[in-house]
């Protein structure tokens, strides 16, 4: 296990040395919501919808999803799992780590302790910090991770931002306002809490 989590730790790089330009970023302080199952549910279906096409969660299996956050396996199967997968078996994908790495650049890293190696504060702040950046093979770069592989999946709900003088700035508009956008981003990352067991 000590070396999975610093497998993920590298894959994802190191803590931002600004992209703003130099000194480790102080992130904003973070509580994952542990107790609530609703928003871990609302958090759950954000993963399977966003995230789980290209990262797993190998180490968490349907069955104890639906047992722990107070679900059905017909909800499980109608609602969660869109691809094939049986309720017994683990979050896992169909994505080839070789075609990871040849389309991002690196393999998706695993999702299941993401949360121990990073932090709640980090996730919240990565998956908030996406902004418009035209140098980049997706368009876009972020404040907590500097030239990361990832595109932003949730940039349609949160709209464009720019980075001006170290801060970000709306540049459009989303789908969703911006309290519902940390909303939405809040449930997802106490999910990825409630699967790393932190």
């Amino acid at each position: 296990m000590r070396r999975y989590l610093l497998a993920a730790a590298l894959l994802l790089g190191a803590p931002l040395a600004g992209a703003a330009g130099g000194g480790h970023a102080e992130l904003p302080a973070f509580k994952a919501d542990l107790q609530n199952p609703a928003a871990l549910q609302r958090g759950l279906q954000t993963f399977t919808n966003y995230c789980l096409s290209c990262h797993s969660a190998q180490y968490m299996r349907y069955t104890r999803l639906a047992k722990d956050l107070g679900l059905t396996e017909a909800q499980l199967t109608e609602q969660l799992i869109f691809n094939g997968q049986g309720v017994y078996q683990t979050m896992t994908v169909a994505l080839d780590k070789s075609d990871g790495a040849r389309w991002f650049g690196t393999a998706p890293p695993d999702l299941s302790v993401i949360a121990r190696a990073r932090g709640a504060d980090w996730l919240h702040a990565y998956l908030m910090g996406f902004y418009v950046d035209p140098t980049r093979p997706f368009g876009v770069n972020n404040t907590v991770f500097d030239k990361t592989a990832m595109p932003h999946v949730l940039g349609h709900l949160q709209g464009p931002q720019v980075l001006k003088d170290g801060h970000l700035e709306p540049a459009g508009d989303g789908a969703l306002s911006a309290a519902e956008q940390d909303a939405l981003v809040s449930d997802l990352v106490s999910f990825m809490g409630f699967l790393a067991g932190s």
